[in-house]
């Protein structure tokens, strides 16, 4: 066993009391992933930010009214992988965030980043979403097609890494992606419960359950067995 800790998006602008897209709790985890960051049983640990354009299609002012309402309105994403264009998947709008180099972008300072070996950006592209850190709305990993700086499964395998375990927000997206695409790539995938929060309190929680533990994924806690039996893998 050897395992990688992917700490997802815990950035200004996703948290309280002043991001654009704040998920209630958020900053609170810091000191939760902290402790994680520091055991010496994680021989990778992962930071990913979100980090748009500001013509990103996902952000609702980028859309004409009265169509453009932020969490209730969607546009159509075409596949900007070549030869795929013909694919669409609805793409929820959201307010504008997490906007290249502004401080929305920023990692929050209670993360200790100083303990991070790898920093990914995703969401760089335009004309698609990309909720996780490895692979974009359609499954796209290409970072010539995605414009994200690394191929996250490529860098993760090539270090030898069999064991996955994501934390941070939001639960209920882009960790839940995280860890679904982790399972997908062939990783035994963990979700950190306490080092997480999700947009949709209680029933987002739940539904996001359902769905990570129907692919495989585990849900352990930080002061869990799972962790715990990393310490003698140092």
């Amino acid at each position: 066993m050897k395992a990688a800790l992917i700490v997802v998006d815990m950035q200004e602008d996703f948290c309280p009391p002043n991001g654009a897209l704040a998920v209630q709790g958020a900053r609170d985890l810091a000191p939760t992933i902290n402790s994680l960051l520091a055991n010496p049983g994680f021989a990778v640990r992962v930071a990913s930010q979100d980090y748009h354009p500001p013509d990103h299609i996902s952000f609702a002012t980028n859309h004409p009214a009265p169509n453009n309402r932020p969490f209730e309105c969607s546009i159509t994403m075409a596949n900007p992988a070549p030869g795929r264009e013909a694919e669409t998947k609805q793409q929820t709008l959201w307010p504008a965030h997490c906007i290249q180099q502004t401080p929305g972008a920023d990692i929050i300072p209670e993360i200790d980043v100083a303990k991070i070996d790898l920093f990914v950006t995703k969401g760089t592209h335009p004309h698609v979403e990309m909720y996780s850190a490895f692979a974009d709305a359609f499954g796209n990993q290409d970072p010539a097609v995605v414009s994200v700086n690394e191929h996250l499964q490529s860098s993760l395998t090539d270090r030898g890494v069999t064991d996955v375990f994501v934390v941070g927000v939001a639960g209920d997206y882009c960790v839940k992606h995280t860890a679904l695409d982790a399972a997908k790539a062939g990783f035994r995938s963990h979700v950190v419960q306490d080092a997480t929060e999700c947009v949709v309190p209680g029933s987002g929680w739940e539904e996001t359950i359902r769905e990570l533990a129907s692919a495989g994924v585990l849900i352990v806690r930080s002061d869990g067995p799972e962790i715990a039996s990393l310490s003698g893998l140092a």
